[in-house]
């Protein structure tokens, strides 16, 4: 009954951080039309350049660390050693000082040799945000392995409010002050704009985790104040070990998300060294599918994301305790329900692209070329979230160099395939998309495999791929319908959008139920998921249940 009860809380937390970050991503999207209006496709191609620069430093400074200290102070908790998992934090806050201030110096210190000469202030303006993202990594770590997702959910949600406001404020008074200039100095000062977005986004979330930090000071010394754990550990062995499982997540993060500054790279100097296109024209074209389609595509995949965050604390715990089939469990359900979501969300992104896209980047001059890279980077949802969460697991039970060597191989696949399409195609950002596509599904194969091996793990495909698959094909033939069909009588298309969406999920919401593709436990875990339990029980889809 107790093991349970902790499943449940399991899926629980995992559904909070799923559907925070679902919210995040939507907040994003909403506010990234109107600042793409400000600053205009120069400005967003400037900008574009200098967050993924700015996001691989993350990556290889902090971004990992909230993973990777779950991890450590779960593995602690445990066993109920209350003063080691707060060594680890302390020592965890040190590691993060020295490594993201030396970071955030050093990218302000080379803006000019990491990006173009059109993108080197926005840079520098992100900089310091790098410095204040580990500490709050390394907050969010904590509460993580403590298993409340509420703290980090609601903090991801502040973050994203004050770098939405803060980056149009920010953009638009910039741009005002240089209104007599040239358009790429207007762009330029755009692009600043948003870079402070970000940093007041991070900095506010710092301060809310700090303060919810605070406020459970007490019980938190408590705990500590009566730990019997006889062997405490030395600050030299934590710090060892910090950096003995924060090396391995930062290298597999680093490479797994390296690609999209390698491929952005690899873009740029082929297209302009190679096909003589000028440097504002590639700027603007890879704006278009980082910002506009690789954005939307991100809302779904966010998901799988937070499922991976939410799988690691309660991963390591069962697996360090030796409980291998609640470990295999834990997996399961973490799959099933990122597939839950995922798959839809693809067929429905790959049918109602152009719409999809007007909704939310109604510029004229942008939206047929992003509308058709949005439906081509749409299969890419489905491999993405299952290459991030088999990831997590393997991270989760020791095997924390495999996903490195999985990514380092899909890295090295997709570059040379990118490099013969670009060279001998004119694909151009469609060899983006098939790069893309190439890299999460060679990572997905190879993750998959060492999941199976390691944890005599076979994966259940039929609730867990061909019943959402079935219907989601359902789902989205009723979407395309209805859409095209009303647009017909009524020529608006967000509305039509809209009611096309709420169609398509119901019937899914339906279908996935009349064929058994999710139980009680799994409704119940979703957002809301009490009412969808008491709404299907009406609808005579689920069993009553006592």
């Amino acid at each position: 009954m107790g093991g349970q009860k902790k499943q449940n809380n399991f899926v629980l937390q995992a559904g909070i951080l799923a559907a925070a970050g679902m919210i995040v991503k939507v907040i994003s999207l909403i506010y990234r039309s109107p600042l793409l209006s400000i600053i205009g496709l120069e400005g967003n191609g400037y900008y574009s350049e200098a967050i993924n620069i700015y996001t691989i430093i993350l990556l290889i400074s902090s971004y990992s660390i909230p993973s990777a200290i779950s991890k450590v102070i779960a593995q602690k908790m445990a066993f109920k050693e209350y003063q080691n998992a707060q060594r680890v934090f302390r020592c965890a806050l040190l590691y993060v000082l020295i490594v993201g201030g030396v970071a955030s110096i050093a990218t302000f210190a080379a803006a000019s040799w990491l990006v173009g000469e059109h993108s080197v202030v926005a840079l520098r303006v992100l900089a310091p945000t790098i410095f204040f993202s580990g500490f709050l990594g390394v907050f969010r770590g904590y509460f993580q392995a403590h298993g409340s997702m509420m703290h980090t959910s609601l903090s991801q949600i502040l973050e994203q409010i004050l770098n939405a406001v803060v980056s149009i404020l920010a953009a638009y008074l910039l741009m005002k002050t240089v209104a007599e200039k040239d358009q790429t100095t207007q762009a330029i000062y755009g692009s600043a704009g948003s870079a402070l977005g970000t940093g007041a986004g991070v900095v506010t979330a710092l301060l809310f985790m700090l303060a919810m930090y605070m406020l459970n000071r007490q019980m938190i010394d408590r705990r500590v104040r009566y730990d019997r754990t006889k062997e405490i550990d030395s600050y030299g062995e934590i710090t060892k070990t910090i950096f003995t499982v924060v090396t391995p997540f930062i290298l597999s993060t680093f490479i797994y998300n390296c690609s999209t500054v390698v491929n952005m790279k690899i873009y740029k100097w082929i297209l302009m060294d190679f096909k003589n296109v000028d440097y504002v024209t590639v700027a603007i074209d890879y704006g278009i599918f980082a910002t506009q389609a690789v954005s939307v595509v991100n809302i779904p995949i966010a998901i799988a994301s937070a499922m991976s965050s939410a799988t690691i604390p309660g991963v390591a715990t069962s697996y360090v305790r030796k409980e291998y089939k609640k470990t295999r469990k834990q997996v399961t359900k973490a799959i099933r329900m990122t597939m839950l979501v995922s798959i839809p969300a693809a067929m429905g992104l790959g049918l109602l692209a152009q719409p999809v896209m007007q909704f939310i980047f109604p510029q004229k001059d942008s939206l047929e070329k992003a509308s058709g890279l949005l439906a081509a980077l749409a299969v890419s949802v489905v491999l993405y979230g299952l290459s991030t969460l088999t990831n997590a697991v393997l991270q989760g039970i020791g095997r924390v160099n495999t996903p490195v060597i999985h990514a380092a191989v899909a890295l090295v696949i997709q570059m040379a395939a990118l490099i013969a399409m670009l060279l001998y195609t004119d694909l151009n950002l469609y060899a983006l998309v098939c790069a893309n596509i190439i890299y999460s599904l060679v990572v997905c194969i190879l993750n998959q495999i060492s999941v199976r091996k390691h944890l005599k793990y076979k994966q259940e495909m039929m609730k867990t791929f061909v019943k959402p698959l079935v219907s989601a094909v359902v789902m989205g033939a009723v979407a395309f319908g209805v859409y095209h069909g009303l647009y017909l009588i009524l020529p608006v298309s967000r509305i039509v959008l809209l009611i096309a969406i709420g169609l398509g999920a119901c019937v899914y919401f339906v279908m996935i139920l009349f064929i058994g593709g999710v139980n009680e436990q799994e409704l119940r875990a979703f957002p809301k998921g009490a009412m969808l339990v008491h709404v299907a029980q009406k609808l005579h889809l689920l069993k009553q249940t006592r």
